[in-house]
C-alpha cells in the first residue's frame, strides 16, 4: 500500500531571496517529474543573472549582522532547526522519495543524516571558543592571540542524487560558523531542495542568512565570481567540480569539492558470505546506485567466487521494483531518463569490451508504472581492472564481479587502476587482513565488514585523489573552510 504523496503537484517553484519566497521573472521554465510515473510534479524556473545577484547581495548584507550573533543564540537557532526537521521528518521523507525516486526506507536514512549534520553543527558552535588560543607573556609584556572568524557569504551547490543530505553537509556548518549562504540546488529534484530550505526557515533565521535560487552551471559561475562570495561547497561530478575549483583558484576563493568515485568491495575467502550478500545489495543497488559511496566493483578473492556470484545473483533477482512510497519496494527508479540511459550505454560498452552478463535488468516491466525510469539490478562478470568499466564510475544499479588472487593484488588495483579515491570496503574475519587493508588502501573512506563506508556527521567525508579538491572536507571539517585564522600580537608594557 502506497504512502500518500504530500502533494500531487507543487506548482511553480519560488526563490528565497532576503527572507521572502518570491516568484522568478525568468521565462526559462522546466518541468520537474516524478521518476516513478514520468508525470510533472512542479515547474522549475531557471534564475536570471539579476536574481542571482540579488540573492548574493542579500547574503552579504545578512552576514554583517549574523557574524555578530552570539554563539549561544546561533546554537539556539540550530537547535530550533533540528526540532523543525524532527517535526517534519515524515513529510521530508515522502517528498524526497517522490522527487528523487529512492525508496522510503532510503529516504528515512537520508533525512536521518540531515538530522545528524545539524546535531554536529550544534556541537561545532560550542566548540568555537576552544579553537581560539591565548598565550600570555609570550615575551615580556607581550601576549599573542589566535582567533577564528567567519569569512562571509558562500555558494552551496547541492546535487541531484542526495539533495537533502549534501545540503546538510554544508549549510548548518556555515550557519554555525557565522556565515551566510546562497543555495543553488540541482535541477533534477528541486522540490526536495525547496522543501528542505522551507523547513529550515521555519526555525526563524534572519532574512538573508539563507537564500535559494534555481539555475545551472552558468548561474553558479556568476554567483561564485561575485566579489561578495568567499567560496563554494559542492558535491557532484568531477567535470563540474574541477571547473569550480579552477575558478576558485583564479579568484582566490576557498572551496570544498567532492566529485566522482569508483568504489570497491573486497570479499576475502574467510568472509561470512551469507551475511555479506545483504551488504552487497545495499552497496551496489541502494538508491539505484546513484550515490558517491556506492560500489561498482566487487573483487572476490580465492575459490569462493562461484558461491558469491550465485548467491548475489539470486538475492538481487528477488529485489522488488516500484514506486518508493510502497514500503515493500527495494529498488526505485532512476532520478532522470538521462541517468537511466547512461546506465544502458555503460552496460552496452561493458559487454562490447568483453564483459558477460550475469543478471540482466535492462528490460524490466514494473506493473502500474510503465513510464517510470526503471532498470533492474545488473551484474556483469569477466571483468579485469584494466577495462574502462572497472575504472569509470557507472552511477547506477550495476555491479562488476572481478576475480582476484590476493589481498595485495586487490589493494594494488584500488590504488593504481583508478585515479578516484572515495571509498573501499573489505569483508573478512581476519583482523590482520582488515588492518592491512585499512592502512594501505589509498581512499578516504574505508569500511570493514560493511558495504558502504559512510562516516558519521562529525567525521569528514574523507575522499582522496581526484575525488576531492579544495580547502577542507565537508561536514564538520567544513568549518575550516567557512572560517579563517587571525593572529593578534599585543604589547601591554
Amino acid at each position: 500500500m502506497l504512502l500518500p504523496e504530500v502533494k500531487n503537484h507543487y506548482g511553480k517553484l519560488k526563490f528565497l531571496i532576503d527572507g521572502e519566497w518570491v516568484d522568478s521573472k525568468s521565462t526559462n521554465i522546466e518541468q520537474d517529474t516524478n521518476p516513478a510515473t514520468d508525470e510533472p510534479i512542479a515547474e522549475l524556473p531557471n534564475a536570471t543573472v539579476e536574481e542571482a545577484v540579488q540573492a548574493v547581495e542579500a547574503a552579504h548584507r545578512a552576514f554583517q549582522t549574523w557574524r555578530n550573533v552570539s554563539i549561544r543564540d546561533r546554537a539556539y537557532m540550530l537547535f530550533s532547526m533540528h526540532h523543525k526537521f524532527r517535526d517534519n521528518y515524515d513529510m521530508l521523507c515522502r517528498v524526497l522519495t517522490q522527487d528523487h525516486g529512492r525508496t522510503i526506507g532510503e529516504a528515512k536514512g537520508s533525512v536521518a543524516r540531515v538530522l545528524e549534520n545539524i546535531e554536529s553543527a550544534c556541537s561545532a558552535v560550542y566548540g568555537l571558543p576552544k579553537q581560539n588560543e591565548h598565550v600570555m607573556n609570550l615575551a615580556t609584556g607581550i601576549d599573542e592571540y589566535l582567533t577564528w572568524e567567519p569569512l562571509g557569504a558562500f555558494l552551496i551547490i547541492s546535487p541531484g542524487n542526495i539533495p537533502m543530505h549534501a545540503w546538510s553537509s554544508f549549510v548548518p556548518y556555515a550557519l554555525a560558523a557565522g556565515c551566510t549562504v546562497v543555495v543553488s540546488p540541482s535541477r533534477q529534484d528541486p522540490v526536495a531542495a525547496e522543501t528542505v530550505n522551507r523547513v529550515t526557515m521555519e526555525a526563524g533565521f534572519p532574512k538573508g542568512v539563507i537564500n535559494v535560487v534555481h539555475g545551472g552551471r552558468n548561474i553558479n559561475k556568476e554567483i561564485l565570481s561575485h566579489p561578495f562570495i568567499k567560496g563554494v561547497g559542492f558535491i557532484g561530478s568531477n567535470r563540474a567540480g574541477w571547473e569550480l575549483f579552477d575558478l576558485c583558484g583564479r579568484l582566490g576563493k576557498t572551496s570544498s569539492i567532492n566529485g566522482n568515485g569508483k568504489n570497491h568491495v573486497v570479499i576475502m575467502p574467510d568472509a561470512d558470505i551469507d551475511t555479506a550478500i545483504p551488504w552487497l545489495l545495499r552497496a551496489c543497488f541502494g538508491m539505484t546506485g546513484q550515490r558517491c559511496l556506492g560500489v561498482d566493483n566487487v573483487v572476490v578473492i580465492g575459490n569462493i567466487y562461484d558461491e558469491v556470484k550465485s548467491k548475489f545473483k539470486e538475492a538481487a533477482a528477488k529485489m522488488k521494483l516500484g514506486y518508493g512510497l510502497d514500503p515493500e519496494v527495494e529498488l526505485g527508479p532512476y532520478t532522470t531518463k538521462a541517468g537511466m540511459q547512461k546506465i544502458l550505454d555503460w552496460t552496452e560498452k561493458s559487454l562490447a569490451e568483453g564483459a558477460k552478463m550475469v543478471l540482466d535488468g535492462r528490460n524490466v516491466k514494473v506493473e502500474d508504472y510503465p513510464k517510470g525510469y526503471f532498470l533492474g539490478p545488473i551484474i556483469i562478470e569477466n571483468v579485469n581492472p584494466d577495462m574502462s568499466m572497472a575504472k569509470q564510475e557507472a552511477f547506477g544499479a550495476v555491479s562488476a564481479l572481478i576475480r582476484g588472487d590476493s589481498l595485495d593484488q586487490a589493494i594494488e588495483w584500488i590504488n593504481t587502476k583508478t585515479n578516484l579515491g572515495h571509498s573501499a570496503c573489505i569483508m573478512t574475519q581476519s583482523g590482520k587482513n582488515a588492518r592491512k587493508f585499512m592502512r594501505e588502501v589509498n581512499v578516504g573512506n574505508v569500511g570493514v565488514n560493511l558495504g558502504v563506508a559512510q562516516p558519521y556527521a562529525f567525521f569528514p567525508l574523507g575522499s582522496r585523489r581526484e575525488s576531492f579538491v579544495g580547502t577542507a572536507k565537508s561536514r564538520l571539517a567544513s568549518m575550516r573552510m567557512f572560517m579563517d585564522e587571525k593572529t593578534v600580537t599585543a604589547r601591554w608594557l
